[in-house]
């Protein structure tokens, strides 16, 4: 679980980094599926660590 919640970490954030690119292009396709992925993945990370600490709990 360790290594998935770093590429869920790192999915988000290369989202966050197209959001911010589709933004200055004006893509606005682009800017819906990269906030939704920001969103889906992010959480994901975030509420796995919450919930299970990083490293996990044993």
């Amino acid at each position: 679980m360790n290594i998935l919640v770093v590429i869920f970490g790192l999915v988000a954030l290369f989202s966050v980094i197209g959001l911010v690119q589709s933004f200055k292009e004006r893509n606005v396709l682009s800017i819906i599926f990269n906030l939704a992925s920001a969103v889906v993945f992010g959480g994901f990370t975030v509420l796995t660590v919450i919930f299970q600490g990083y490293p996990p709990t044993l």
